[in-house]
């Protein structure tokens, strides 16, 4: 645990507006591994702070798992399951095998992603949790920063809640 700076806080502000704008620019209903493994790192370095670590306990890391590896995961187990089970089977059941992992990929294929993976539009909705969260702690005055700082603080954290909300609410109207 470490104490969060003024400098540091600063550089959390204009981060949090950088990833706002990242996100902004992906699609809301996928799930990016890129941007799962970048964020869950982002949220290792944010809860080393004291101040923040308490508040931040409840936002869960992002699961990067698309539709692409829950399909190969899936034909995989198929792949096992002929080659352990297909001798025992016989001729009907590795056929009605065959049918019900063939049902099951095309179940999987049209599962929406966020039900195994974090989509982009769950991401948004962490980092505007964690916007509020500086922004609490920004207007709390426990920071210390002068006027200036505390305006552009204040600036970028308003720009990342801004664009966050947008393209969430962009999501639900889609």
């Amino acid at each position: 645990m470490a104490p969060l700076t003024r400098k540091e806080f600063y550089d959390l502000a204009e981060r949090c507006r950088e990833e706002a704008f990242e996100l902004a620019r992906h699609d809301q209903s996928r799930v990016n591994l890129a941007q799962c493994r970048r964020f869950n790192e982002w949220l290792a370095e944010l809860r080393r702070y004291d101040e923040l670590a308490p508040h931040l306990k409840t936002i869960s890391p992002a699961r990067p798992i698309n539709r692409w590896m829950v399909m190969a995961a899936s034909l995989g187990i198929w792949l096992l399951a002929m080659l352990f089970f297909g001798q025992t089977l016989g001729p009907q059941g590795a056929r009605l095998l065959t049918f019900g992992v063939t049902g099951t990929v095309i179940l999987l294929y049209f599962l929406p992603e966020g039900l195994y993976g974090t989509t982009i539009e769950m991401l948004e909705g962490k980092v505007l949790r964690i916007v509020e969260q500086l922004e609490e702690l920004l207007f709390s005055r426990s920071m210390e920063v002068t006027e200036a700082v505390f305006f552009k603080i204040k600036e970028n954290l308003e720009a990342a809640r801004r664009e966050l909300r947008q393209q969430i609410h962009l999501a639900h109207n889609y």
